[in-house]
């Protein structure tokens, strides 16, 4: 044997890697497997990501139709298949243009949806803020009033002071409660 042969019998090649026994895919989920073994033999290799293909669109109209046959006399037989072909053609482009409009207008009527329910939800939450920022001012008020009425009852220092303690706490019960009811039943 020359120099050149290596263990696996080819010429020329070197025997850095070995030879992988050829192993044909009997279903769809051993091809994939196949292809998933292929590619995490060498994890640092990109793996190929296929561009997405193209949308497929109509062949434009033809700008001048050498060949028009009309109903007169002396049409060969072949021209009745040219015009069917024209014809199929044509009514496709028509059914893409149709197609696109109807996908344009779905696009519109969507993003016009999105918006107006951005909108109410913009409105329902500063609906919602004003409801609670105003609970907030009464508990504040209410607050202010209880420290008032304290700093103007150790001033005087009367004898009913039974009362206007029951009558404080029925206004803290009035200021306290919640301006809506859950779970009303």
């Amino acid at each position: 044997m020359s120099a050149t042969k290596e263990k696996d019998g080819r010429p020329g090649k070197p025997s850095g890697k070995e030879s992988q026994p050829l192993i044909i895919a009997k279903t769809p989920a051993e091809e994939q497997r196949l292809k998933l073994e292929r590619l995490m033999r060498n994890p640092d290799k990109p793996a190929p990501i296929p561009d997405r293909p193209k949308e497929w669109n109509p062949r434009a109209p033809p700008e001048f139709v050498r060949d028009v046959m009309g109903s007169s006399a002396g049409a060969g037989s072949g021209e009745f298949h040219v015009y069917r072909h024209l014809r199929r053609r044509e009514y496709q482009r028509q059914d893409f243009l149709d197609k696109m409009t109807e996908k344009q207008k779905m696009d519109l009527d969507y993003l016009d949806k999105v918006s107006d329910n951005q909108q109410a939800a913009d409105e329902r939450t500063a609906k919602r803020r004003k409801k609670r920022e105003k609970l907030k001012q009464k508990k504040l008020m209410a607050k202010k009033a209880k420290q008032e009425a304290n700093k103007g009852e150790d001033s005087e220092k009367s004898s009913s002071s039974s009362e206007e303690d029951d009558q404080e706490r029925e206004a803290e019960d009035d200021a306290e409660a919640p301006s809506f009811v859950m779970g009303k039943r």
